[in-house]
């Protein structure tokens, strides 16, 4: 298992440590719930220095991004960040990511931590005609997100720039926490607000140190990876690996809206069909109507009992106190409203298709 630059102040701060992705990470502190409930109303710090950075530079980094990603990148001005995904040749995907374009003609991937390896030799297949400047920085790097509704004020008298003015999507390289060259965005995965800092592995110690010391006023807590997952399943948002894999493809995903046909892309033309044909399946989300958890795995079965999906992602609704999850299901069953059930061990539990998110705010 590889360590983060912070992973002894996570065991020093009592963390529970798992392996995650190849990485030992805080998965957390003092509960799911509390942890939870700290970021949905006040504030919390993750380090999520897992994640892959790849750097792609030079007059042919827009083309290669252009290439192997769904979404229509040269819309992207200095400054601003997009979401989109590496679609496969097989109508899949290969990983979801954020790309920052941070120059002219330098831009800055972030990946999945899990997908790093096979993310690389991905794109780099498709850089060997092309020839653009690809740097595989992951292991230089290190990723704090600071989340909540009182991140920004918090946070403020760490930097010179005013952190309420960063919109959603975009991001500032500036002064944060006494270090210079801090790219500070706002690309949260919690639907809470705040905001996620990228800096040197040297750098983070004295980062994480003094947003514990700013946010301490606003009662912030470090926070780990059960209650970003809790999050960000709140809000209906992909996680790879249990929502979207290899074998999704972005359109069954509910990722449509990522995948833009006005550009030629790695299985457009296949992606194209199936956006006009429609998808024979779809990820919905559900919540149950009576009690129990949906687990990933669990089968999602008719009124008969007949096995129609599989549970990606599912758990007790920390905000909602109902049990909420995502699967795919056939397109008859995907409307909003419809009635599908869960098996939980031998018990078939009623849920209903709902519109995401679940957490409304």
């Amino acid at each position: 298992m590889k360590d983060t630059a912070l992973t002894e102040t996570h065991k020093a701060l009592g963390a529970k440590i798992v392996p995650f992705a190849g990485y030992s990470m805080p998965v957390s502190y003092d509960g799911v719930n509390l942890e939870h409930e700290t970021v949905r109303k006040g504030v919390g710090v993750f380090d999520v220095s897992h994640m892959g950075e790849f750097l792609i530079e030079g007059p042919k980094a827009l083309e290669l991004i252009q290439k192997v990603s769904s979404n229509d990148a040269s819309k992207l001005a200095i400054g601003k960040a997009q979401y989109s995904c590496l679609p496969n040749e097989t109508g899949g995907i290969v990983d979801d990511l954020i790309i920052y374009r941070i120059k002219e003609e330098t831009y800055l991937l972030v990946v999945n931590a899990s997908n790093i390896e096979k993310d690389w030799a991905h794109i780099s297949k498709y850089n060997e005609t092309l020839g653009a400047d690809l740097r595989n920085i992951s292991d230089d790097y290190s990723l704090l997100a600071i989340q909540g509704p009182k991140a920004v004020a918090a946070m403020q008298s760490l930097t010179s720039v005013d952190l309420s003015q960063i919109k959603f999507y975009n991001f500032v390289v500036a002064d944060f926490a006494g270090i210079d060259y801090v790219i500070i965005s706002a690309t949260g995965y919690t639907g809470s607000g705040g905001f996620e800092v990228y800096c040197k592995n040297n750098e983070v110690q004295q980062i994480w140190d003094k947003v514990l010391e700013a946010g301490e006023g606003f009662g912030i807590k470090p926070i780990g990876l059960a209650a970003r997952d809790t999050l960000r399943l709140e809000m209906g948002y992909c996680l790879y690996g249990n929502d979207i894999d290899e074998s999704t493809s972005p359109i069954e995903a509910g990722l449509g809206w990522i995948t833009k046909f006005t550009k030629d892309f790695v299985n457009a033309e296949n992606l194209a069909k199936e956006k006009k044909q429609g998808p024979e399946r779809r990820l919905v989300g559900f919540e149950l109507d009576d009690r129990g958890i949906p687990r990933q795995g669990y089968d999602i079965v008719d009124g008969q009992g007949k096995k129609i999906g599989s549970v990606t992602s599912g758990t007790m609704s920390p905000s909602l106190g109902k049990g909420i999850g995502l699967g795919y299901v056939p397109t008859i069953f995907s409307e909003t409203g419809s009635k599908i059930h869960i098996q939980i061990r031998k018990n078939r539990v009623s849920a209903t298709v709902v519109k995401l998110p679940f957490y409304k705010g």
